[in-house]
């Protein structure tokens, strides 16, 4: 759960009123999400503060291998790299692509507080090479980075976003020229790649009067050779199978496995709907994300990766685990080691 996405910070986006998703100038689910009211708010604050326990975090550092702009630019087409949470490096056609980048210490709108990273990212925004692409899945401050968007902005052709967030990098600096924002179902091509927006079922915000005023999305990234899904943050619904029979099947889906409770269940798959959602959308191999970096939940922080690597093994599902800075080649994926429990030996 976004634990600090009602905190204040930032412009607030302009309205979209030609969207279908949004009314009354917020955008809304197709299922409406369960609101949970402010004592309810106030007792999941009082859990966070009073059950957390010391598994929320890893005992040790978790292990990265570092990235380098040599490493980066040999490497073959089809490389994926995963650089912490939902902040992917993709490099497709020769050219580089990150998710949902987030680099800052604190997934938080201040540095001195909020939840901390388990992890330093295997390479630094500096030493990036030139990026074709952003996509932005929502604005969470998990997902939306601010200082890393300002860092990033000078080496990025183009960011792509749903409705309302491109509006808050405008708003932030970067050239609106160089912003491209997409309605559910939206496509846009970057040059060999497609990208289409397609659904989730989340929410947004960044302060305590913008709740919803920007979308979320999921993303369908193609090449003529590649198929990949990335969820973003989003509950179990019935669109992945629309997006299955429209765009499938994947080579790899990327798919959100942490934060989640069934406390917000509507916001946040359990890994059991992470599993049917990759078979929904006719994965071949499954890539879970959303977890590995930041403590957002109740949950011991390795428990998604053993009940993700558990049902993935009883349904013969190929689960893909690399170390944080790993290369994994997206037409031929290895499994990776279950490199979590050697954190704990």
């Amino acid at each position: 759960m976004s634990t600090f996405a009602l905190c204040a910070c930032g412009a607030g986006p302009t309205a979209h009123p030609e969207s279908p998703q949004q009314r009354d100038g917020r955008f809304h689910n197709v299922v409406p999400r369960v609101q949970p009211g402010f004592l309810k708010t106030v007792a999941l604050g009082w859990e966070f503060l009073t059950h957390k326990t010391d598994a929320s975090v890893p005992s040790v550092p978790i292990p990265v291998q570092p990235l380098t702009p040599e490493a980066l630019l040999a490497a073959p087409d089809g490389s994926l790299y995963r650089l912490g949470h939902s902040t992917l490096l993709l490099k497709l056609d020769g050219a580089f692509w990150l998710t949902d980048p987030v680099f800052s210490e604190r997934a938080s709108p201040v540095q001195w507080a909020g939840p901390k990273r388990f992890h330093a990212p295997p390479i630094d925004i500096d030493a990036l090479p030139p990026i074709k692409g952003v996509i932005l899945s929502h604005d969470h401050f998990d997902h939306l980075d601010h200082a890393a968007i300002l860092r990033l902005a000078p080496k990025v052709e183009v960011f792509i976003a749903p409705l309302g967030v491109g509006d808050r990098l405008i708003a932030w600096g970067v050239d609106p020229a160089r912003v491209r924002q997409l309605d559910w179902w939206g496509e846009t091509k970057a040059g060999s790649v497609q990208l289409i927006a397609v659904p989730a079922q989340h929410f947004s915000g960044r302060g305590l009067r913008d709740g919803d005023r920007t979308l979320w999305a999921s993303w369908v990234i193609a090449t003529d050779s590649l198929r990949l899904f990335f969820s973003g943050d989003t509950g179990y619904h019935a669109d992945f199978k629309t997006i299955g029979e429209r765009y499938g099947p994947f080579d790899l889906t990327m798919i959100e496995t942490g934060a989640y409770d069934r406390q917000w269940a509507d916001i946040h798959m359990q890994p059991e709907e992470t599993l049917q959602a990759h078979l929904d959308l006719k994965g071949r191999w499954l890539l879970p994300v959303h977890n590995g970096t930041f403590d957002l939940a109740l949950h011991p922080w390795n428990e998604p990766f053993e009940r993700i690597h558990a049902l993935a093994q009883a349904r013969d599902v190929k689960l893909a685990t690399p170390v944080m800075g790993e290369r994994l080649s997206v037409s031929a994926p290895h499994a990776g080691e279950a490199w979590w429990r050697r954190v704990h030996e």
